[in-house]
């Protein structure tokens, strides 16, 4: 969760006094290494859950000081953004009923949690990234008011050195530029705890990263951003870029992300990887600091080594190092943050104990992975999961080359967990029960991501497929509604399109809802016989015309082309092809995707017009039109009235459409 009295600071000798104690934690932890000061002989499991809130409109809800405000359970703690939300499972002992206990605890926290949020008008959602979330949503008002969030957004933004530009690409393409970090806060995860003892860390640290790759394939729950098909795990890519602070100016020079898988196999220690996060990713967050480690160790205590874990919560390894302490013992643990949050918290605990199962597995059958995999490989793994999912295609063990993942996870890999839990002892039900799910989720290719995918596909083949803004609220709602039944995602129905209607719905509506973003422009030196084409190719009405750098100059009505071509008729003129500045309406006007709904339709009938284009920091991002207004008024009205959402009615004709 981090450390949150902290703060970003660009005065020198504060930042050398915390990097004197970032060093001495560094060399208090080898002294306690180096004398067995560490819990051993037990090995305890754990979780971290992290969600979404939503309004009744299924869309990020910035309500999180309400909800902590009536909150009695102080596990539930603030994220990054005010619309999300994150508790902690108490750690227990690897083994017996673990797993049992852990879910047991997760769906009490869960249903207590979703109480609270509804009772100020909220719901809770489980997801890797919520499909109705929007840029307009990812505004510093909406980062929550810590030191922390504020410190680590202009320590980055700093080393930045300027908005960041985020580009995915998958089925659909990403290009958006944003200037903080809050587009990592669209991430929400299902973090789960593997306490080691200090002589197998490397051991199972190495194994962790080998299987990341297939528990990723099976488990991804984040196909879409902004609407968009990218990745089957988008969050590795997004929070990758969302707090990556390198220049793209250093000709070939090498620098590692912050957030990362990982530059090669650890040797012998779990030293060595904070001491590489530590020289090459600067202090960026510094603390008060009263803590001498070695004056805490001399006097019988044991160290809270506060620089270091604060330092380490400022580097974001997908499977990370932690220091800690359960009942006054120190102890080492591999964080595992790969996994998404959701779909339902049987599916989260049967992606855990795939993950447990299959690092006891492999180290039962390996003394050192390293001798049957490189980790460029086992890097390549994981990558391709996060792209593809399930149709990846893995380079395993023992030089066995392209393996399909679903075939590797069902002939493979789920015995070798099944055999991995049974030696762990932990209970033979519980076993059968969550590595069924992976079982069956995997037979069956239904991972939240495929879920979403499919949902959007049987909708727009729909004849009255709605817009796609009703499409993503419709799978936001049939989340909350499928979650909180709680059946496995492979059992899930698709969602339908009537299950995001609610009444009162598109009067807090925003422009960006409903705006066209695949647009067809021209600039404004182009002939206007090319604006004809393509008004009679695309069947629009309204050319909006850009200059080179995407800022909106201008818009030609299908009016202006149709004044344009009497003109040109009467006078017979045949001479050189007119461009497009003679005849488009200069400096339109405009509104931004935070727009409301109401506010956009009234402006339209105060100034007479039939499109308005949609603009944000100078550039032109989208379009909506009469044609859009026509089934959002039929809706309004329904809602006005009480009853159920219209069918959506056909496009208007020539004859009936109103033009400027």
């Amino acid at each position: 969760m981090g450390q949150h009295d902290v703060q970003q600071t660009t005065d020198e000798s504060a930042l050398r006094d915390f990097t004197r104690h970032l060093i001495q934690d560094v060399r208090a932890l080898e002294y306690m290494l180096a004398r067995d000061r560490f819990e051993t002989g037990v090995r305890r499991v754990g979780a971290e859950q992290e969600l979404f809130l939503v309004d009744d409109r299924w869309h990020p809800a910035p309500i999180v000081s309400d909800v902590l405000e009536k909150a009695e359970d102080e596990r539930l703690v603030t994220e990054l953004t005010r619309f999300n939300l994150e508790f902690n499972m108490e750690p227990v002992s690897f083994g017996d009923t673990c797993l049992r206990e852990i879910e047991a605890e997760l769906s009490d926290t869960l249903a207590s949690t979703r109480d609270l949020v509804r009772s100020v008008g909220g719901d809770i959602v489980l997801t890797g990234i919520l499909p109705t979330v929007h840029l307009s949503d990812l505004a510093l008002e909406n980062m929550t008011p810590s030191p922390r969030y504020y410190a680590l957004n202009d320590a980055l933004m700093k080393l930045r050195g300027g908005p960041a530009q985020f580009q995915i690409r998958g089925v659909d393409e990403l290009f958006v530029k944003h200037d903080s970090i809050m587009l990592e806060g669209v991430n929400t995860s299902f973090q789960t705890h593997f306490q080691v003892a200090p002589d197998e860390f490397a051991r199972l640290y190495n194994i962790a990263q080998v299987v990341a790759g297939p528990c990723l394939a099976a488990a991804t729950n984040s196909p879409l951003l902004f609407g968009k098909r990218l990745w089957r795990e988008t969050r590795i890519a997004l929070f990758q870029q969302a707090v990556d602070t390198r220049s793209s100016n250093l000709y070939l020079r090498e620098m590692s992300p912050r957030v990362h898988f990982g530059t090669g196999w650890v040797e012998d220690s779990v030293m060595e990887i904070f001491k590489e996060d530590i020289s090459r990713f600067h202090v960026i967050l510094t603390t008060d600091l009263s803590e001498n480690p070695f004056e805490v160790l001399q006097n019988g205590g044991v160290p809270e080594l506060q620089a270091l874990s604060l330092h380490n919560g400022t580097v974001y390894r997908w499977n990370r190092a932690c220091y800690g302490l359960t009942g006054g013992e120190p102890h080492l643990r591999i964080e595992n943050r790969i996994l998404p949050s959701g779909p339902t918290p049987a599916d989260e605990m049967a992606n855990a104990a795939f993950w447990f199962g299959l690092v006891s597995g492999l180290a039962e059958r390996y003394d050192d992975i390293r001798d049957v995999i490189s980790f460029s490989r086992a890097k390549n793994n994981f990558i391709a999961a996060a792209r593809e999912g399930l149709a990846s295609q893995f380079a395993w063990l023992e030089g066995r080359k392209q393996v399909p993942a679903h075939r590797l996870i069902l002939e493979d890999l789920l015995p070798m967990a099944e055999d991995g839990l049974r030696t762990s002892g932990v209970d033979e039900g519980d076993v059968d029960r969550y590595l069924g799910i992976i079982e069956q989720r995997v037979d069956t290719g239904q991972t939240g991501s495929q879920w979403q995918l499919d949902s959007l596909d049987a909708m727009e083949e729909q004849t009255d497929a709605g817009t796609r803004a009703e499409r993503l609220t419709a799978l936001a709602a049939a989340m909350v509604t499928r979650q909180e039944e709680g059946d496995p995602v492979h059992e899930w129905p698709l969602a339908e399109l009537g299950e995001g209607t609610v009444p009162e719905r598109m009067q807090r509506s925003r422009v960006e809802q409903y705006m066209t973003t695949d647009l067809f422009t021209v600039h404004e030196d182009e002939p206007v016989e090319f604006v004809a084409c393509l008004m009679d190719w695309q069947r629009i009405r309204q050319v909006l015309v850009e200059d080179e750098q995407h800022r909106l100059v201008g818009l030609v009505s299908h009016r202006n082309l149709l004044r344009y071509l009497a003109e040109r008729n009467a006078e017979r003129d045949e001479a050189a092809p007119v461009p497009v500045r003679e005849v488009m309406v200069e400096d339109p006007v405009s509104v931004s995707p935070e727009t409301s709904t109401l506010d956009a339709i009234e402006l339209m009938r105060e100034r007479q017009i039939g499109a308005l284009p949609v603009v944000r920091e100078d550039q032109l991002v989208g379009i909506i039109t009469e044609r859009d207004f026509v089934e959002i008024a039929g809706q309004l009205l329904d809602d006005s009235l009480g009853g159920p959402t219209a069918p959506h009615e056909p496009p208007p004709s020539e004859a009936q459409e109103v033009v400027e």
